[in-house]
């Protein structure tokens, strides 16, 4: 067998591990996927294979993504496949240590989440209800807004990843309970709210889905749409979410899916949400990921004090 070959075998058995006891979705494994390519392209070009690399020979390669103009988040997230690819590895006895184990992550500074201030959202919120209710508009086109507008409340109502709020099955949005499941990373499921107003537009969505295309609103998806998957793409939202921002008089490049999970999380604790509500509403699995938000915290406190404390002259 290849150098080449092997590489490939030892990934595909990686990649294997990770959807079947991990539960990776196909994002994540694809991910993997690109960068243990990548790796297995450098170490080929220099006579190596994953079975045989040694640590100053990643850090080779770790040197090599700098030089060609990778920024030190994607090392960092480079070299974090590079560990699990060789923890899994060793741990299965493919070789007989682990390279990577001693690498430090390259230095980066923390990065804070772009948010939006809530007047911010309540313009999109307003500039995506806009002309859905107008008869003189083409169904169509009212169809499409109120997609958008479903999606943009359903968003911030519950910050949901939009990997999930894309795929969301029409089961979960049937009845009036308050709270629906939502199945996020490795399978584990949450509950997350639903207020009335996203419910109502949703309503409104589904209603004008089966005026226009009779039946589909009876699938299995609540955004359904052409394509394998069956359901809408995440970057058809994505690039509405850009024609509301700008109808809205915010720049696009500000606003995205992930900014308005990063807004539902900052404004709930700006608002006295506790932390570990917010980690459960997201669907952390650890609280340090969900820490990032605690600069909203911070600013709250500091107000506190300047406000409330006898001795400020504030």
């Amino acid at each position: 067998m290849t150098s080449a070959a092997r590489q490939r075998r030892l990934v595909a058995g990686f990649l294997d591990m990770l959807a079947a006891e991990r539960g990776a979705a196909k994002n994540t494994l694809d991910a993997y996927a690109r960068d243990l390519a990548d790796y297995g392209d450098w170490l080929a070009a220099h006579g190596l294979g994953a079975d045989a690399a040694a640590t100053d020979d990643i850090r080779r390669y770790l040197a090599s993504l700098q030089s060609r103009g990778f920024k030190a988040t994607s090392a960092a997230r480079r070299l974090s496949s590079l560990r699990q690819f060789h923890k899994f590895l060793y741990a299965e006895g493919l070789r007989a240590d682990d390279p990577a184990l001693v690498l430090e992550r390259p230095r980066q500074g923390r990065r804070l989440p772009k948010v939006l201030s809530m007047d911010e959202v309540e313009r999109l919120l307003a500039a995506s209800r806009e002309g859905i209710d107008d008869p003189a508009r083409p169904l169509r086109r009212r169809l499409r807004a109120a997609r958008a507008a479903a999606l943009l409340e359903l968003l911030y109502a519950t910050g949901l990843r939009v990997s999930e709020l894309v795929a969301l099955p029409a089961a979960a949005l049937r009845g009036a309970a308050p709270m629906i499941a939502v199945k996020g990373k490795g399978g584990r499921e949450r509950l997350v709210p639903l207020t009335d107003p996203a419910r109502d537009l949703l309503a409104r969505y589904r209603s004008l889905l089966e005026e226009a295309e009779p039946g589909t609103a009876r699938g299995p998806w609540a955004f359904p749409a052409d394509g394998e998957s069956g359901h809408l793409a995440r970057q058809v939202f994505a690039r509405d979410l850009k024609d509301i921002a700008a109808a809205a008089g915010l720049a696009a490049a500000r606003v995205s899916p992930h900014v308005l999970r990063h807004a539902f999380a900052s404004h709930l604790l700006q608002n006295g949400a506790d932390l570990r509500v917010v980690q459960e509403l997201l669907g952390h699995a650890d609280i340090s990921t969900t820490q990032i938000y605690t600069h909203v915290l911070d600013e709250r406190m500091k107000a506190m004090v300047r406000d409330l404390h006898p001795l400020s002259d504030g």
